[in-house]
């Protein structure tokens, strides 16, 4: 197991207030020593990493073992609007999930009245997942449409009478049909504009008749004229209905109808569900603000989680404002800002932290900044190449090392702007021998081979011991080898890459995954796995496959690996050519930024200066790498300090009263980053255990100057100066007043007294007699 990549579990014990705690950290570069669970030490799980079958907690005390003081904060307020501001890597799901299951273990909560809604069937299944290893089943965890859908389907004959329309998949035929009914011609990009812009209304609650005033008004850059849209809009919307049929826009808008016009079935709902989550807030819809809206009434059981810094599908219709104006919203609520990335190193949190200090705009006011909790790692790579082939070999010949040196294929990513520059890499991986796998293709338990292996492993648990396949095998592990042998799996991969090796890759997905749930679960039998991967594919929680992720930036939002290749991180692809507004050109940063906190350890970026071989080489890195990379100058930007972690309380001031201010940024440690609390430490402005830059023989002299001032005045050492404020003086070596008077410990009243010979020291000469007299 890699350090820092899973952690043992906390034990109960008082918490120290954020403010007052430490982190303690092996000295920079030196091996981690044993030490107490507790999360100060280490207890805290990785934010997004755990181990696959953890040990369900024996009581609702023990939910709360190993979480930081700030997740615990979440998982304690249980009661009123709580709003949940998380920099990435910090351990959102953790918190919330965690404060959910400790409302049902202890009783507050009861799981049937719980739903918590999130943005995609992976988050939902994986907070599913979760919620059932801590011991709170029957939590209703599900996306905005999902939930909707299902009220949908249970109220429409009590609401509206007959059978429900039927739900289409996939609205583009539909829009074409729409197209041709108008005799518009519309090429394949234009199809998936249009179909995009018919979204994008759906969403912001737009009609046809108001589309083009509403596209303007949002500054949209629109595939065609707007009319002719509108025009399509109004013919979608016609045909939607002679065909009866509904798409998944209008699940929620149908849903919002019904509970607007229908108050017994709005009181309904709201007596089923009485405690609502929200993960992601930053990208809620206006409609899916209704929706909640709705859910919720008069009460404000509500707990939201986000980061306007990760708001990257503004094109969808989400805006970061429901986020932002949650305080002015609910003015009694608790604010919980989660800083502590357990994510990344120090290197990568820096040039995150880096890329935000430079935005603009309403999002970056509201930025948080990272504070690494993980050892130092290797310095980001920045690399140029003369063209998109050479970068795309270069990616693949350093990932080939990685796996040489014993970096797991599936722990490895290339991101990318856009899904066209898939290709070049999947070549050069090819080429390499490197197995790969395509984020967003077609999911893991809809491929042929794993519907066939899950059927083989449920027939085999089903005839036990008059199978065949298992008589030579006795452990779990065997039993599922011994099946999967028949359908192509094999002890040692098939050579090359092609589907062969791809079919090979599922099925040692499967078996690793029966290796991991025999440790988990003593005793646990083929009918056991059969039901965890029924409970699996049910969420979409796919197992790990072996293979380098190729994934655009928008997909890989909420995945993370040790080792990342941001690539094509040049001028016109990041940001992209068609981002021209200020706003636009903000959500580029974002994006970026986002690519940059999928990473743990390892972080290479890259950008080529043309596009093929022998083009004229006219690309430049992209502006946001401007002042981070080696050798580049910093843009004009924003040089305040972000948000700092902590808690802000709910007050009762009337509703539009201005929210007290938070806490002023905390000072932190020069050499590693990490926020400071000792006095001593902040003397000198690093972690005690840090590297000193110390000149180890002023360091002497001020001792000996110190032993003789203490003596003349016939009072203790430490009040001329504490060994700490002369170590932060032997280490800045001050030139002048100025710069001495910046050292914690050297008030105005010893700058006065002793300011003069202090300097004189520093400046290696000796003080004389008669400057003392003096």
């Amino acid at each position: 197991m890699r350090p820092g990549r899973h952690s043992r579990p906390g034990v109960p014990g008082q918490v120290t207030p954020a403010a007052l705690v430490r982190l303690r950290l092996p000295a920079c570069g030196q091996p981690a020593h044993p030490s107490p669970p507790t999360w100060q030490h280490g207890g805290v799980t990785a934010a997004t990493h755990s181990t696959l079958f953890p040990r369900t907690p024996d009581s609702a005390d023990a939910v709360l073992e190993g979480l930081d003081p700030e997740q615990r904060e979440v998982a304690t307020a249980l009661h009123g609007p709580v709003c949940v501001l998380a920099g990435a890597g910090t351990g959102k799901t953790r918190a919330i999930t965690h404060r959910i299951a400790y409302g049902v273990r202890a009783g507050i909560l009861q799981p049937s009245s719980v739903l918590a809604v999130t943005f995609t069937n992976r988050a939902a299944g994986e907070m599913r997942g979760r919620l059932r290893q801590l011991g709170a089943s029957g939590v209703q965890a599900r996306t905005f449409h999902s939930a909707a859908l299902r009220q949908l389907q249970y109220f429409w004959p009590k609401a509206v009478g007959g059978s429900m329309p039927r739900l289409v998949d996939r609205k583009i035929q539909l829009v074409a049909d729409a197209a041709a009914a108008c005799r518009i011609r519309l090429d394949r990009g234009e199809l998936r504009d249009v179909t995009g812009e018919i979204e994008w209304s759906k969403v912001t609650q737009t009609v046809p008749s108001d589309y083009a005033l509403a596209a303007a008004k949002a500054g949209r850059e629109t595939p065609r004229a707007a009319a002719e849209i509108a025009q399509l809009y109004a013919a979608y919307e016609d045909l939607k209905r002679d065909r009866a049929v509904i798409d998944f826009e209008d699940v929620l808008l149908l849903t919002v109808a019904i509970l607007q016009d229908r108050h017994d079935i709005a009181e309904q709902v709201r007596s089923q569900y009485q405690h609502f989550v929200v993960d992601e807030y930053q990208d809620v819809s206006p409609l899916q603000q209704r929706l909640l809206e709705l859910w919720l009434g008069r009460r404000d059981n509500l707990c939201v989680v986000g980061d306007a810094s990760q708001t990257i599908y503004s094109f969808t219709g989400a805006t970061p404002d429901h986020l932002l104006d949650f305080r002015t919203r609910h003015p009694g609520a608790t604010v919980v800002k989660l800083v502590r990335d357990y994510r990344s190193t120090p290197q990568v949190v820096h040039l995150a932290n880096g890329l935000l200090a430079q935005a603009r705009g309403r999002a970056a006011d509201h930025r948080l900044e990272l504070i690494s909790q993980r050892r130092p790692g290797p310095e980001p790579v920045y690399t140029e190449y003369t063209d998109e082939p050479a970068e795309a070999e270069g990616a693949a010949r350093r990932i080939r090392e990685l796996m040489d040196a014993g970096v797991r294929a599936s722990e490895i990513a290339i991101l990318f702007r856009t899904n066209s520059q898939s290709e070049t890499y999947e070549q050069a991986l090819a080429d390499a021998g490197v197995p790969y796998q395509l984020r967003g293709a077609e999911r893991f338990f809809d491929r042929p081979e794993v519907r066939r292996a899950i059927v083989n492993l449920r027939g085999a648990a089903r005839f036990g011991g008059n199978d065949a396949r298992l008589d030579d095998a006795v452990t779990l592990p065997s039993q599922v080898r011994a099946v999967l042998s028949g359908e192509g799996w094999t002890s040692e991969p098939p050579a090359g890459s092609g589907a062969v090796r791809e079919r090979w890759e599922s099925l040692a997905a499967l078996v690793n995954l029966a290796q991991d749930f025999a440790a988990a679960r003593s005793g646990a039998t083929l009918n056991d796995l059969v039901a965890e991967l029924d409970e699996r594919a049910g969420a979409q929680h796919a197992p790990t496959v072996e293979g380098v992720t190729l994934a655009s930036l928008h997909s890989a939002k909420g995945l993370e690996w040790d080792a990342v290749f941001l690539v094509g991180v040049a001028e016109g692809m990041m940001p992209i050519t068609y981002a021209k507004t200020d706003d636009e050109i903000e959500e580029e940063r974002r994006l970026l930024y986002v690519g940059v906190t999928r990473a743990r350890e390892r972080l290479h970026v890259s950008w080529s200066l043309s596009r093929s071989p022998g083009g004229r080489p006219n690309r430049r890195p992209s502006r946001f790498l401007d002042g981070l990379r080696p050798g580049s100058t910093a843009t004009t930007g924003r040089t305040a300090g972000g948000r700092s972690g902590g808690v802000e309380r709910g007050f009762t001031s009337p509703v539009g009263a201005a929210p007290r201010r938070t806490q002023r940024t905390p000072a932190r440690c020069r050499v590693c980053g990490r926020t400071l609390t000792d006095a001593g430490e902040l003397k000198l402005m690093r972690c005690e255990d840090c590297p000193s830059d110390m000149d180890e023989g002023l360091y002497e002299r001020l001792r000996d100057w110190r032993a003789v001032q203490a003596q003349r005045s016939g009072q203790p050492a430490f009040c001329v100066f504490t060994d700490k404020t002369l170590m932060a003086i032997a280490e800045a070596v001050p030139d002048d007043e100025h710069e001495l008077a910046r050292i914690p410990g050297v008030g105005l009243r010893k700058l006065n007294r002793y300011g003069a010979d202090v300097l004189t020291i520093c400046a290696g000469q000796d003080v004389t007699e008669e400057e003392d007299e003096d």
